[in-house]
């Protein structure tokens, strides 16, 4: 049975979020689903997350890990420790970038990218006007990690205030 681990950026994602959306869709499919609310999202601590993602990924193995945002942070932190491992297929949707200054969230920059994302296969979902990442700086990344990337239309931050509650693209991704 297909386990799926989603992990939120700052602030959660919490209903009508395309990844709350996706959880309930995986489990209508009778799929095994881990929606961990991470600690304190509003004023997230990288090593707080790190811990608590390192404890999820332990317990429950999954097969599928979609990060969103911030998330995305989190996991190339993992990477570049280097002590997870290998999933099947990864999806980093929206991440921010690299060198993000705000200052709520300066426990996780800045960071290089990975040289390993500790997924046999990956791709990056990018939008043309993320107000966290230039499409510039998502091509960057693209190429710094080595993978596939799918860059949306004009769809913001890739969340609720960007129109993606229900997001049947990732759906199909996930349950391929």
């Amino acid at each position: 049975m297909l386990k799926v681990l989603i992990l939120h950026g700052w602030g959660g994602s919490d209903d009508p979020h395309w990844q709350a959306w996706l959880a309930g869709e995986i489990a209508k499919k009778y799929g095994t689903v881990a929606f961990p609310l991470l600690d304190n999202p509003h004023f997230p601590s990288k090593n707080r997350w790190m811990k608590q993602i390192k404890l999820i990924l332990s317990d429950f193995q999954p097969d599928v890990v979609i990060c969103h945002s911030l998330a995305n942070i989190a996991w190339f932190h993992l990477c570049n420790e280097g002590k997870i491992s290998v999933v099947k297929r990864l999806l980093l949707v929206a991440p921010p970038h690299l060198s993000c200054d705000i200052e709520t969230l300066k426990t996780f920059f800045p960071l290089e990218a990975p040289k390993n994302l500790f997924a046999e296969e990956v791709l990056l979902v990018t939008s043309t006007n993320d107000p966290y990442m230039s499409t510039e700086e998502a091509s960057a990344l693209q190429k710094a990690l080595g993978i596939e990337m799918k860059v949306i239309e004009d769809a913001g931050h890739i969340n609720t205030a960007s129109g993606f509650g229900e997001w049947p693209w990732v759906k199909e991704w996930v349950l391929q």
